[in-house]
């Protein structure tokens, strides 16, 4: 599968390479931010990349951000990333890069869940709660809840996982004040995307934001929105509670490696042409859906 795993700028330095994106220094203000074609399952990433991925990824990204910004403002800059590099790097650039302001991150992930699958699934059958929020008795899996949750979850470095954590312990990570706002936001964003993506035939049923600070201390939507990547997009007319629903995410990956026997320790097993191609296709009809 043709796909850019690695990128290599001649004209900027790289100060970051994350599970899918890469980060080159422009100045003390600003980063080029470009999105590989790299997939991350289950924390590890996979050798095969995803055909054109990351320009899919950076369409739809780029799309959120503009379209909520009356709620939040997100880490733009307004430059164009081909004026950042030589002619020779625009090949890796081209419609899979940003210009971003450089922020000082908040080491949380911002989880929204307006409905109970995946890994809230598992933590509710085993104690009734997720992330040590109640929930209520006899929901079935996929059920969309009475209102959406936050449950947000530790930052984990390139190969570690991602864990878990009570609003209460994210209160003493970053102080009661940051946290309340956070979660308040990203409930926001969550509740304004899902209602437009469900004009779409498009249910958001989980995502996940993350936020930056600026000099002056503004809470800044950074990173990545509501791409497959980060949620879990379902189409509206094959929804059913109690079964979880094809979706436009890389859950057709997971759902791939979960038949493998693999214990989710790096390497992971070679992704078939056929699953990456199906994925690509997925991601493709996600932003065609949600973009027009």
């Amino acid at each position: 599968m043709d796909g850019l795993t690695q990128t290599n700028l001649k004209s900027l330095k790289k100060i970051y390479s994350g599970k899918v994106r890469d980060l080159y220094e422009i100045d003390e203000q600003r980063m080029l931010m470009i999105a590989t074609d790299r997939l991350s399952a289950f924390d590890v990433i996979l050798n095969e990349p995803i055909p054109a991925k990351g320009k899919i990824l950076t369409a739809i990204s780029n799309f959120w951000f503009d379209k909520l910004k009356h709620l939040v403002p997100s880490h733009f800059t307004g430059d164009k990333p081909e004026d950042m590099v030589s002619a020779e790097d625009l090949p890796q650039v081209e419609g899979r890069a940003v210009v971003c302001k450089r922020l000082k991150p908040v080491p949380v992930e911002a989880v929204v869940r307006g409905y109970i699958v995946g890994g809230g699934w598992k933590d509710y059958k085993a104690t009734g709660k997720v992330s040590g929020i109640t929930l209520p008795t006899g929901l079935v899996e996929a059920q969309k809840l009475p209102e959406p949750i936050f449950t947000p979850s530790t930052k984990a470095a390139v190969g570690d996982h991602d864990e878990p954590i009570s609003f209460e312990q994210m209160s003493e990570l970053v102080g009661a004040e940051l946290a309340a706002q956070v979660r308040d936001t990203a409930i926001k964003l969550y509740l304004a995307a899902s209602e437009y993506a469900a004009t779409r035939g498009i249910i958001i049923a989980d995502t996940k934001f993350e936020f930056g600070l600026d000099a002056d201390g503004t809470l800044t939507l950074m990173d990545e929105a509501l791409t497959p990547d980060s949620s879990r997009f379902w189409p509206a007319d094959q929804y059913q509670p109690g079964s979880n629903p094809p979706s436009y995410d890389k859950q057709f990956v997971r759902d791939w490696l979960e038949t493998t026997g693999w214990n989710k320790t790096p390497p992971a097993p070679a992704l078939p042409v056929e699953v990456g191609e199906k994925t690509a296709a997925k991601y493709r009809e996600a932003l065609e859906k949600l973009t027009g």
